[in-house]
């Protein structure tokens, strides 16, 4: 090669290592290996698949590239963890269960650098969890640390300096013990020293919050303890988390290094009369009414479980699966028929044809919302559950995008709607992860009542664009994307955790 060459050569590779670069704290370093890799993005197909057990076998899954083991979360006859050997992929075996038998349950694991970071409920679900840390090369235990109530996910930040668990801290079934909602951040560099952080703080911003669409509601419970994180994503450079508070309606932003919660963002609700955000909302075959995505006079509120954080074109975003959650205890239950309620005659004029259970009669709401005046009768209709991925900024928390009446439309096109959740959560937007597949930024979105996974490009945020539909096992649970660089074949690899029939399911995608 002659020198003109040479340098030519040099200044491309130096401008694509510069493009690769962060541009700003909260900017990824691309890696040019998952951009390039030449796959092609609507092609998934199930390449692997491994019987766990029966219900609940399957229910949260955690990948090591170092040792090709994949962990997975077993509530089955017992608190357990399933490892998996992968090295032998697209052959996937079993190779041993780990017990603790002495917690009550277990929710969420993580991996990095060679360590397994598994939440564990205590002895008792209203007092503290435990997060057991264990070397994934031999399984033996580096450390437990004693965080929350209930610590429902945890994950480690992308350096793998810190451990964080979002510990939700529900109440008993008769609602007479409810602990605070905690968020828990492990120093894995400072021998695993723990900071456990709650809302006591943002209790002066309820009203501001609450006209946000915040939910605080739970009986007789403080701010903090009516708090319940769900779940959390971390930015790549290490310093946030964001952490969705399911019930409550909004996403929490943590300085993981100083230990704060900065703020909380309410979420809003999703206004069904629009025509963009149709619904199929009754569920009773014997009218025989055909499933049908139609405006209706309610509003819904988002109440997201996982979330995903993800960057293009220079900017942040969050992914947040809007699945739905109520509080539905023998103590207290908001859960209500719209029949079963009065309805305010000059808001709802055609309160006798909306209550029959061919239309709204039948649609889950909440009856803690919608009396604004308080004399008994519902003034507005608030479902549970936004039945869509939204896209967020994530520094402003402004709503970006929402995939919903196109993502359930898809389903019901493919045949595979369930009508028989049509009064409650629809699809079920359960889980969703966001990766680079061939240059593309995907949002792999799991729908737990239909069985399936759907694939948008959000490469462009503001416009997502449907790519692929299929299906998994019986309710996807746990939704991971492995690296091509990372996984055991050295292709795009999506791992699906299935909770209703204990599969786990393996898809990757074809080459170009």
């Amino acid at each position: 090669m002659n020198l003109k060459k040479l340098f030519g050569a040099l200044l491309i590779a130096s401008v694509a290592f510069a493009a690769c670069k962060k541009t700003s704290t909260d900017e990824p370093i691309v890696d040019p290996v998952e951009t390039i890799l030449p796959e092609k993005i609507d092609s998934f197909k199930e390449t692997a698949v491994i019987d766990l057990g029966g219900e609940f076998a399957s229910e949260i899954s955690a990948y090591d590239p170092s040792t090709k083991k994949l962990f997975v979360v077993s509530n089955d006859g017992g608190t357990k963890v399933d490892v998996v050997d992968m090295s032998a992929f697209p052959t996937v075996t079993k190779l041993k269960t780990l017990t603790f038998a002495s917690n009550a349950g277990i929710n969420s694991v993580a991996v990095s650098n060679g360590l397994l970071a598994i939440a564990l409920d205590g002895a008792d679900k209203q007092g503290n969890g435990d997060v057991v840390v264990l070397k994934t090369s031999d399984l033996s235990e580096v450390k437990k640390i004693t965080v929350g109530a209930m610590p429902d996910m945890v994950t480690f930040s992308p350096d793998g300096n810190y451990i964080l668990s979002a510990n939700e801290g529900e109440p008993n079934d008769a609602y007479t013990v409810d602990p605070k909602g905690t968020i828990s951040i492990i120093n894995v560099k400072d021998n695993y020293s723990v900071k456990t952080i709650d809302f006591t703080s943002f209790e002066s911003q309820k009203a501001t919050l609450v006209a946000g669409g915040f939910r605080i509601y739970g009986p007789n419970a403080s701010f903090a303890q009516d708090i319940e994180p769900e779940y959390i994503a971390v930015s790549t450079d290490s310093k946030k988390a964001y952490v969705t508070l399911q019930e409550n309606n909004g996403v929490a932003e943590v300085d993981i290094v100083a230990g704060t919660i900065t703020k909380i963002n309410p979420l809003g609700t999703r206004d069904i009369s629009l025509a963009e955000n149709a619904w199929d909302v009754s569920d009773d075959e014997k009218s025989g009414k055909k499933i049908q995505l139609e405006t209706w006079p309610i509003k819904a509120f988002y109440l997201p479980d996982a979330i995903s954080y993800f960057t293009t074109g220079g900017t942040s975003y969050l992914a947040l699966a809007n699945e739905g959650d109520t509080r539905a205890w023998k103590g207290y239950d908001e859960e209500a028929r719209v029949k079963s309620l009065k309805l305010d005659p000059t808001k709802f004029p055609t309160a006798a044809t909306l209550q029959l259970d061919a239309n709204l009669g039948r649609l889950t709401v909440s009856k803690a919302y919608g009396d604004a005046d308080g004399d008994g009768d519902y003034d507005e209709l608030y479902a549970t559950g936004g039945r869509s991925l939204s896209i967020l900024n994530a520094n402003t928390g402004a709503l970006v995008a929402n995939i919903g009446k196109d993502l359930e439309q898809r389903v019901i096109d493919a045949g595979k709607y369930d009508d028989s959740r049509s009064d409650n959560k629809g699809v079920e937007v359960e889980g969703v992860t966001v990766a680079q597949v061939n240059g593309k930024t995907l949002a792999f979105i799991g729908m737990e009542r239909v069985d399936m996974i759907a694939v948008y490009d959000v490469s462009v945020p503001a416009s997502p664009k449907f790519v692929q539909l299929f299906a998994t096992g019986d309710a996807p649970e746990g939704v991971l994307f492995v690296k091509p660089k990372d996984s055991p074949n050295g292709r795009s690899l999506l791992i699906v955790s299935n909770e209703a029939d204990g599969t786990v399911r393996f898809f990757q995608p074809d080459k170009i």
